[in-house]
């Protein structure tokens, strides 16, 4: 389901036209640990029960048992310049249940193995010797600028 709207005809060749949906799914980390076999996603509000479960076995061939969602509420908030309240949007969350067998483990973006460190611990030193160097070679000449080399 699309609220986007597409020209019948475009001029040129070839007629392209690339239909999009509406919908969108973040995956998002949940604070109390859950189940391995549960997923937690924040959706589009129009998303149903039923949308969520299509999107992810047709798009992303994962196989769902059951789907579970609310929505929550957004907080309030008193702006302290203007003194009126603000309130954020609603965010609609999925569970989203995986077969027993399946296990999803969230993906650690920050971790960093021990070679890249190590390059970049050698790019450092390699850095630091060619600056101290390039210092060494302008010392003798101060009334040149550093630019200027010959």
């Amino acid at each position: 389901m699309s609220t986007r709207w597409y020209p019948i005809y475009q001029r040129g060749n070839p007629q392209l036209r690339v239909f999009l949906p509406n919908f969108w799914m973040k995956l998002v980390r949940p604070h109390p640990k859950q189940l391995p076999n549960i997923v937690h996603f924040h959706c589009s509000m129009e998303m149903t029960k039923y949308d969520i479960k299509n999107y992810l076995e047709k798009i992303y061939e994962v196989p769902v048992v059951d789907v579970r969602t609310k929505i929550n509420m957004g907080k309030f908030k008193k702006d302290v310049v203007k003194g009126y309240v603000i309130k954020e949007d609603d965010v609609k969350v999925a569970f989203v249940t995986l077969p027993k067998t399946m296990t999803f483990k969230y993906p650690d973006l920050f971790e960093k193995s021990i070679n890249e460190e190590e390059e970049h611990a050698k790019s450092l030193d390699e850095s630091k010797k060619n600056f101290r160097k390039y210092i060494d070679h302008n010392k003798s000449r101060p009334d040149i600028p550093s630019w200027f080399s010959i």
